[in-house]
């Protein structure tokens, strides 16, 4: 796992052996950065289920102004605290050690731009974030985009009030879904 672009271009970052974290690989990360395009530049991003931080770095990398990181297990926690010092983007970073379900929960202070899902597999936890996050639409900005990584079998249509399916991508056993305010669900992300 690298950082692909930016101002950490070609930095390495650690991983956690086992299962506990599923990383997103470089090809599916390069897709999803080409899709979202200069609208990283400027943004707040936020990573649900962060994980090592893969993608909240590499938004950083690209020019987010902010990226806030939600991971709750302490020892995925270090590492990601460790690759945001590798890759010298600690202080645009913020990491919350926190079950994500309780954060979201707690209510937006301000809304992002750009917000990343991606839980641990068949447990309908992208689902569940999903449905949290349109009942507190506060937490996206008027022209944000909410990306969610599931396996291509987990995918199920979620009925919505403010948010809509504008996107889907596959890439062998990675699925991309993209999500946007009612409104927007012709424009697809990046645009």
């Amino acid at each position: 796992m690298r950082v692909i672009s930016g101002s950490a271009k070609g930095r390495r970052l650690k991983s956690l052996p086992g299962s506990s974290t599923r990383p997103i690989t470089d090809r599916v990360k390069t897709a999803l950065f080409d899709i979202l395009g200069s609208s990283i530049v400027g943004a707040r991003v936020l990573d649900l289920f962060a994980g090592t931080g893969s993608v909240g770095i590499e938004s950083l990398s690209r020019g987010a102004v902010e990226a806030v990181f939600v991971e709750k297990d302490p020892r995925v926690v270090r590492v990601l605290q460790e690759n945001l010092q590798q890759t010298g983007l600690v202080a645009r970073a913020r990491v919350v050690r926190a079950d994500v379900f309780a954060f979201l929960r707690s209510g937006p202070i301000e809304p992002f731009d750009f917000i990343y899902i991606a839980p641990p597999q068949y447990r309908g936890w992208w689902r569940r974030t999903l449905e949290l996050l349109d009942a507190r639409p506060g937490w996206l900005g008027p022209r944000g985009t909410i990306a969610v990584q599931i396996h291509p079998r987990e995918f199920e249509e979620v009925p919505l009030r403010h948010l809509a399916l504008v996107d889907r991508r596959d890439y062998g056993s990675t699925h991309l879904l993209f999500y946007r305010h009612h409104g927007l669900d012709s424009q697809r992300p990046g645009e």
